[in-house]
């Protein structure tokens, strides 16, 4: 499949289009304002994002954290029990769009998790 994490701040992307795929939400917690009946997202995967404790780290001080959190995220994604159900899931798809409520979306989870995935599949071949 095609991933998809470069224009994917949920709040810009409220409007689908049929180039975005398969669309999932990738925030542990709700986005703030944002309206359940309003979400234009076909899942919400809480189970691949930072743990509530790395996630809180990262935030005391993103640009400082901002190495070490990629190193850290991209183990946790390893050895998370969801991870290759996830990426079964997503294979289902030709394009799958992550959303997040981050508002600098290339210092978020997303491209950590794009990377892996990546990587993942192609140690696969």
């Amino acid at each position: 499949p095609l991933y998809s994490s470069a224009a994917s701040d949920v709040y810009k992307r409220q409007e689908p289009s049929e180039a975005d795929g398969y669309r999932i939400l990738l925030d542990r917690l709700w986005p703030r304002g944002l309206k359940k009946e309003d979400a234009k997202f076909d899942e919400w995967r809480k189970d691949i994002t930072p743990s509530k404790e790395l996630r809180q780290w990262f935030h005391e001080d993103k640009d400082r954290h901002w190495e070490v959190f990629q190193g850290r995220y991209g183990m946790e994604i390893k050895q998370n029990p969801d991870f290759i159900p996830f990426l079964r899931e997503i294979e289902k798809h030709p394009v799958v769009t992550f959303l997040t409520a981050a508002k600098d979306v290339q210092h978020s989870h997303l491209p950590i998790l794009k990377e892996v995935i990546e990587d993942f599949e192609k140690n696969k071949s």
